[in-house]
């Protein structure tokens, strides 16, 4: 039996916060038969170093591995103070490699980059396009494993398109540009077409208020509901017809393979790795970041062209069959065996 220290943002009130990766990857790792103990929960910045170093130093003798969630902004420096920690310990460690603005942090620090990559077991990336901007930074030792969902959670519904009823899923945080779909519906609204929204998420850097601002500004009525389980974020989703994604950076975010998995025909910016996980016209739409015109275009061909739109999202649902826990799992245990 494999024993894992598993290093990252535990979500300490899952009332506020989204699920994170440690927290779905933790519980299917032990589901699959792993002794996984992980870290940290703690608030305070200082508390929660010090409580991930404490962690991989109490169980340095079970661990047969040390998974780190990297990502590009404060937790990169988690990452490399655990993983230089690990090598200290000569504790085999492997990075897994989140966010869109991850290949901007191996720019501007070089150095801590490569402590951190160029020592590793493994690092595991998403996507082939975090693994592409690894490799042009001169990063090898890279293997794919995309994010997992347990598919059997998402019921396939053909849509209907007499009315946009748009959704919007992410935390709010600017580089996820939540204004912009305030700015679709104000425009949807203005050529005399009715449409609704409903932005799901918490707040992440303050921007929510902002968002809530706006729209009140223009006098628009946006269903904001915080964070929701995924069980309440699901069942909301078959009120709506069109998934769009505004972020100006991103990787492969889970929301959006969610939303391809319940049958939601999905607009996105084509930034970071949204193109590697969405064809465009094929399992997905895909425009320019920043740009409302490219969205309500596309949202108007979708309300025009209702077959269409609902065989787009039937392939789409079949692309993100490979994504489901009983294919990610075989590759994990490859990796951690």
């Amino acid at each position: 039996m494999r024993h894992i220290v598993y290093i990252g943002n535990k979500a300490n009130d899952r009332k506020k916060t989204n699920v994170s990766s440690i927290d779905i990857l933790s519980s299917l790792l032990k589901e699959s038969g792993f002794v996984v103990f992980s870290a940290s929960h703690k608030k305070d910045m200082l508390l929660r170093l010090i409580h991930m170093l404490y962690t991989c130093l109490k169980y340095r003798k079970e661990a047969d591995y040390v998974l780190i969630d990297t990502y590009s902004t404060l937790n990169f420096y988690y990452a490399y103070f655990v993983s230089q920690f690990c090598r200290v310990l000569k504790l085999k460690y492997i990075p897994i490699l989140h966010g869109g603005n991850l290949p901007n942090r191996l720019k501007n620090s070089p150095k801590l980059s490569k402590a951190i990559f160029n020592h590793a077991f493994k690092n595991i990336a998403p996507s082939e396009y975090i693994k592409s901007q690894f490799i042009n930074f001169g990063f090898h030792n890279i293997k794919i494993i995309p994010n997992a969902i347990d598919l059997k959670n998402y019921p396939f519904k053909e849509r209907t398109f007499e009315k946009v009823k748009l959704l919007w899923v992410r935390s709010f945080s600017k580089i996820y540009n939540p204004l912009l779909a305030v700015k679709i519906l104000k425009t949807l609204k203005e050529r005399g077409i009715s449409a609704e929204l409903c932005m799901v998420g918490p707040d992440s850097d303050g921007c929510l208020n902002d968002v809530k601002e706006y729209a009140k500004s223009l006098g628009l009525k946006v269903t904001f509901t915080g964070k929701l389980n995924k069980e309440d974020w699901i069942s909301l989703s078959k009120n709506y017809n069109i998934f769009i994604n505004t972020t100006n950076f991103d990787n492969t975010p889970v929301s959006v393979i969610e939303a391809m998995a319940l049958g939601l025909p999905v607009i996105s910016t084509n930034v970071g790795g949204i193109p590697f996980l969405i064809e465009n016209q094929k399992t997905g739409i895909l425009v320019a970041p920043n740009s409302v015109e490219s969205f309500i275009t596309e949202i108007n061909k979708i309300m025009t062209s209702p077959e269409k739109a609902n065989h787009l999202a039937m392939v789409a649902r079949k692309k993100v069959e490979d994504f489901d826990w009983s294919h990610i799992k075989t590759q994990w245990i490859k990796v951690l065996h």
